[in-house]
């Protein structure tokens, strides 16, 4: 039986995103009323800028005082689209107290401050959901909570960042140059004035954190998540990459170790084979890739950002959040049961791509395969070229743990022969 009274909905933000929940839930409002089982009324909207014109909002429901709209007491769900640590934080803990469920999309207060948060919806009965906080409109936080819940997961490994993996891409493809490649991703919109928390790899890394959480029923926060840019990359790492039927990306990647014990999270650069599915993701698209012990591989893969894909998956988690308060249920919370301790970056094994500038005469190759030795890092293969006096010196190595390699790097460098390390990436998806 349909319910005549609608549910009522605050929105906090109305920028790219918010504005597009806004227009949807106006538009598709008779089909989120069947689809819920009753009318979703949107009550209230909080921005710092009411003089602003949006389309298709009454001015009456404009407010500054985001804090006066989440106490309201009348409002169902609230959708928080503000992003950043505060006073998201505190308006969220707020809606919860006064009754409300919440939908957000922010990432970096989730991989900072999630177990919190959960904690006080749970605390008062209520949802914490946030589809859009990673991956934009692809179906992938609840797939990880609830579709695998009844599995092992063992590895999630994916491009969550739409702006590096054009640039990357464009390097790739044109030969450009990574300032030449950032500068068109600005002028295409897909890079921010201040580049920074995408090309350093911050964003990627909170979300890093909130996919290990949930794939590894651990809680991991942003401080756990090993975190390199890619500001370094350049067109002759991706020449060696070419060169060994790889491609470069930059990867998040949660891993549980061999023995179960532990779990890591990270994000850097790195070459992964073309026949890897990562590989062939284009453009400002995203991809995750999950293994699980009965699933198998899976791939998940769409547009990551934007006003429209990541309004998707807000408008996704608010059907649910609106069914579950109907029913008088909540749906999933934290599963931290596992509490797996996360591992440092020294303890990952991978392979490793090493080029270096040496001298060019004999008994070089000699002593670096000496230092690698030493290190207990095994060599996969070596590529040397030489001339006029100077060579470069290619190593890829077999699997080994990042605190060895690191000691076999700083060993490199005080012999004579070696005028210097030119790159170091770590060879991953194989």
């Amino acid at each position: 039986m349909m319910r005549t009274r609608p549910l009522k909905v605050a929105l906090l933000g109305c920028g790219v995103v918010g504005s597009e929940v806004a227009r949807i839930m106006t538009t598709h409002a008779d089909d989120l009323t069947a689809r819920i089982g009753a009318p979703v009324e949107l009550a209230g909207v909080a921005v710092r800028r009411p003089s602003r014109v949006r389309e298709g909002i009454d001015p009456a429901l404009v407010t500054t005082d985001a804090t006066a709209l989440v106490k309201r007491g009348d409002i169902d769900v609230i959708i928080e689209v503000i992003g950043g640590i505060e006073p998201a934080r505190t308006l969220i803990t707020t809606a919860f107290e006064h009754g409300a469920s919440v939908v957000s999309a922010n990432k970096a207060l989730l991989a900072q401050d999630g177990a919190a948060l959960h904690a006080v919806a749970e605390e008062h009965g209520r949802d914490l959901y946030y589809e859009a906080a990673v991956a934009g409109a692809i179906p992938l936080i609840r797939p990880l909570r609830e579709s695998l819940a009844g599995d092992k997961i063992n590895r999630v490994m994916g491009i969550v960042n739409g702006t590096t993996n054009f640039i990357l891409d464009k390097m790739d493809s044109t030969g450009a140059g990574y300032q030449e490649a950032l500068d068109e991703a600005t002028a295409l919109g897909y890079a921010e004035a201040d580049p920074t928390a995408d090309v350093e790899g911050f964003d990627a890394a909170a979300k890093a954190a909130i996919l290990a959480g949930i794939a590894f029923h651990t809680r991991v926060r942003l401080d756990d998540v090993y975190r390199e840019g890619m500001a370094e990359v350049t067109a002759a790492d991706f020449a060696s990459a070419k060169e060994m039927g790889c491609t470069i990306k930059l990867l998040a990647i949660c891993e549980r170790a061999a023995d179960g014990g532990s779990v890591t999270a990270r994000v850097h650069p790195a070459m992964i084979p073309l026949s890897h599915p990562l590989a062939s993701v284009r453009g400002a698209y995203n991809a995750v890739f999950v293994e699980s012990d009965a699933a198998g591989q899976l791939m998940f893969y769409g547009p990551g950002a934007g006003g429209s894909p990541t309004a998707s998956a807000v408008l996704g988690d608010l059907v649910a959040v609106c069914r579950n308060r109907l029913s008088g249920a909540t749906g999933p919370g934290e599963s931290a049961y596992a509490a797996l301790p996360v591992s440092p970056m020294g303890d990952v094994v991978t392979r490793y791509h090493i080029s270096l500038d040496v001298a060019d005469k004999p008994g070089v190759l000699a002593q670096v395969a000496t230092v690698f030795a030493e290190h207990g890092v095994s060599i996969d293969t070596v590529r040397q070229q030489g001339k006029d006096g100077e060579a470069s010196l290619v190593v890829v190595t077999h699997r080994a743990s990042d605190a060895s390699l690191t000691g076999t790097v700083e060993a490199l460098r005080k012999l004579d022969t070696v005028r210097g390390v030119a790159s170091i990436m770590r060879v991953e998806g194989e």
